[in-house]
This record gives C-alpha cells, structure tokens and sequence, in this order.
C-alpha cells in the first residue's frame, strides 16, 4: 500500500485537541467545504445513535462530492483502534466502503509542552489493481491540499 503522512503543532492543550478530534463535529469542521461531506449516520460500539465519543468500533456512513462533480461517493469508516495514555493518543479509522481500494488513516496526537502535535498517517489502495497501483503517488495531489487544509482549520479553531 502506499503511505501519505503530515504532522503540525497546535499551540493549544493536548486534551483539548485530543476531545476535539474525538467526536464526529471535529471531522465536519475539518473537512474542506468543497468535499462537500454529508455525515448520513454516526454508530456507537453499542449500536447507539450519535454517540458522543468515536470509540472503537463506532461507524459513520458519510458521502462525499468533490467539487460538486460527478455521482456522491459513499464513504463508511469504522474506527478500528484508539487509545490513550498519558500525553498522548491515537485512533485509527478504516473505510468500509467507498472509493478507495483500502484506506487506514491513523491519527496520533503528542503532548509537546502547552501545545499538541498532530501526526496523521495515511496507508491506501486505489481501486482498478496494477493501474491503481501505478498512479498510485498521484493520489499526493489530492491529499496534500486536503490535510494542509485540515491542519490550518485545527489552528484556527483551536488556537
């Protein structure tokens, strides 16, 4: 699979940050407007609606419309990991559905002083096999934009 990664601090309280990244609210607000991202559904491990925290095991079935063109892709994530311990954090989300081959998205989260430093670590598979695989880096283009925005949105809300 191939990797995308990108890191920023955030001068703002580890457990802040940590509780902000932690709930479905913090993926809207993260997500760039022209994603246009429509959250349908959001589960807990326990099959509750709406959950406050994203536990382990909870699934939010969401879709997407780049740009405003072409069909809503579906995208359904699980939250297959998280943990926390003193100073830091993490949870990972795999989709369970959606336009990608395989996607897992690890975000961690460092306390660094009265500041936080983000690490996301993205691990993917296009779809369409060996051309997939071959256009693979070009996948950049897009991510690159998507979590620059993401991590500017993070400082501004949270600084």
């Amino acid at each position: 699979m191939s990797q995308y990664q990108r890191t920023v601090r955030v001068d703002a309280p580890f457990d802040e940050v940590w509780d902000f990244h932690s709930r479905v609210t913090g993926l809207e607000a993260l997500t760039p407007g022209w994603m246009n991202l429509e959250v349908e559904s959001v589960t807990g491990p326990d099959g509750d609606p709406d959950p406050g925290i994203l536990e382990t095991g909870s699934r939010i079935e969401s879709s997407v419309r780049p740009f405003g063109v072409g069909p809503r892709q579906e995208w359904t994530s699980v939250i297959a990991e998280r943990e926390e311990s003193d100073g830091s954090a993490m949870f990972r989300d795999t989709m369970d559905g959606g336009p990608f081959a395989e996607w897992e998205h690890t975000h961690s989260f460092f306390a660094d002083g009265d500041g936080t430093i983000i690490h996301d670590s993205v691990e993917y598979e296009l779809p369409l096999g060996g051309l997939g695989r071959a256009v693979s880096p070009l996948a950049v283009v897009g991510m690159e934009p998507m979590f620059r925005y993401r991590h500017r949105q993070t400082r501004k809300l949270l600084e």
